[in-house]
């Protein structure tokens, strides 16, 4: 973590001014509240519910284990509990019967392990998605617009590229950038297309090969997309982009980029949902290039992220 921190500072991105643009509203009015999500049509599922031919599924969300690293200050803690139990024996047991239970707890950032990024996550010089202005929205007790709870379920087709398998390795190198030209070429590779209200996955082997061999590496440095690569995903009008890395774009960024500006081009401009930490080594490594994508999150009122855990049928 400290590692990314340094990069980061030494580099010049944490103190780079991001430039005020002048907004213009969302294709969906100066009300919307959830940008892409406004492609998840009827006929978009059902096509979707096509792509399902062998009865396969996969979990897209990695495990979760307490105490992994995250980006900082990120974190994870879990505590067991058996409230007012604790395992009693006695002659009046607490429900009439013998029971025994456990309950659990956690602390948590949500922005950690596998993730939704909402549209209230980042924006640039305090202005988000749909021209709302932070100081307007953002309340310590959590946000009044855009929140997780208002995301519909996410059911699409999915589509994964699979980076490492384009440029031929087990798995990107750190802070690799990969452009549109790379991203095109990986779907010309690999037969791919991207339609409208599609759900975007990059396959770069980073978590399956440094999350547990080298956890210090994995937090401090990710392959990825970088700031063009956004645009031009965004042309396509998905509605997610996200990869296998914590992140989304490379981290450190390629010079004359903005680091995490993934984030601002896909989120305030487009209103397309970045999903991040996915576990896409089972589809590359069998060849399952689409798929039908769903995602039902935790609907907690007010919170910018969530932990998830999508599916992929196929």
């Amino acid at each position: 973590m400290r590692n990314l921190l340094l990069a980061l500072v030494s580099c010049g991105f944490l103190s780079t001014e991001l430039a005020a643009s002048e907004c213009v509203p969302s294709e969906w009015g100066p009300n919307d509240e959830i940008g892409a999500a406004n492609r998840i049509t009827p006929e978009r599922t059902l096509a979707a519910a096509k792509l399902v031919k062998q009865g396969a599924s996969h979990p897209l969300g990695i495990v979760i284990t307490p105490g992994m690293p995250a980006y900082p200050p990120r974190y994870t803690q879990l505590q067991v509990v058996q409230p007012e139990q604790h395992f009693r024996t006695d002659t009046t047991p607490q429900f009439g019967w013998n029971a025994t239970a456990n309950d659990d707890l956690v602390q948590m950032w949500l922005g950690t392990g596998p993730q939704l990024d909402g549209l209230g996550h980042m924006g640039e010089a305090g202005e988000f998605y749909n021209c709302n202005q932070g100081k307007d929205f953002s309340s310590i007790t959590g946000l009044t617009k855009m929140d997780i709870s208002q995301v519909p379920p996410m059911v699409a087709r999915g589509v994964l590229i699979d980076m490492a398998r384009y440029f031929g390795v087990d798995h990107l190198a750190a802070a690799q950038p990969f452009s549109r030209s790379d991203i095109q070429a990986a779907m010309d590779q690999q037969g791919l297309t991207i339609g409208e209200g599609d759900v975007v996955l990059f396959h770069t082997g980073w978590t399956d090969a440094k999350l547990n061999a080298d956890p210090e590496q994995w937090v401090s440095t990710i392959p990825g997309i970088d700031n063009d690569a956004a645009r031009f995903l965004a042309g396509f009008k998905p509605l997610a982009v996200g990869a296998d890395t914590w992140g989304l774009g490379a981290v450190p960024p390629k010079p004359g980029d903005k680091v995490f500006y993934d984030h601002a081009i896909l989120l305030k401009e487009n209103g397309i949902y970045i999903l991040e930490t996915m576990n896409t080594g089972r589809l590359a490594r069998e060849g399952v290039g689409e798929f039908m994508f769903v995602l039902g999150q935790a609907r907690l009122k007010g919170a910018v992220q969530m932990v998830i855990n999508p599916v992929a049928m196929w």
